[in-house]
């Protein structure tokens, strides 16, 4: 997703500072993040629109995890913090199933005995 940098600018629907205090946060594998928030993060605006929250992302250092953090008032932040945790899992799921078909796939290419 390329560097990640801290937000400097508020949406209208995040009350300051209540909104700002007690974020949720949670940890998604970096690589779902694409998946989920699309090319260098172009959905992020609109997935916080739709959200009414605020999110901001911070790439932890010596792991394959980003934390999200959740930001607004306490409903949306848990509706948001549900949401992501789904789409991270249907999008682990989708990529586990397709590495399972590809392997199905790769044995059924694999020469059979009776052919050598």
């Amino acid at each position: 997703m390329g560097t990640l940098q801290r937000r400097k600018d508020i949406p209208p629907w995040v009350k300051v500072p209540d909104d700002l205090k007690d974020p949720e946060v949670l940890q998604v594998q970096t690589r779902l993040l694409k998946a989920i928030f699309g090319p260098d993060g172009s959905r992020i605006a609109y997935f916080e629109q739709v959200s009414k929250a605020m999110l901001e992302l911070k790439a932890l250092e010596s792991s394959d995890l980003t934390e999200v953090v959740v930001y607004g008032n306490y409903n949306y932040k848990l509706r948001t913090k549900w949401m992501l945790q789904s789409l991270a899992e249907w999008h682990r799921q989708r990529q586990e199933r397709g590495m399972l078909k590809l392997e199905e796939a790769m044995s059924c290419l694999e020469l059979s005995p009776w052919m050598n």
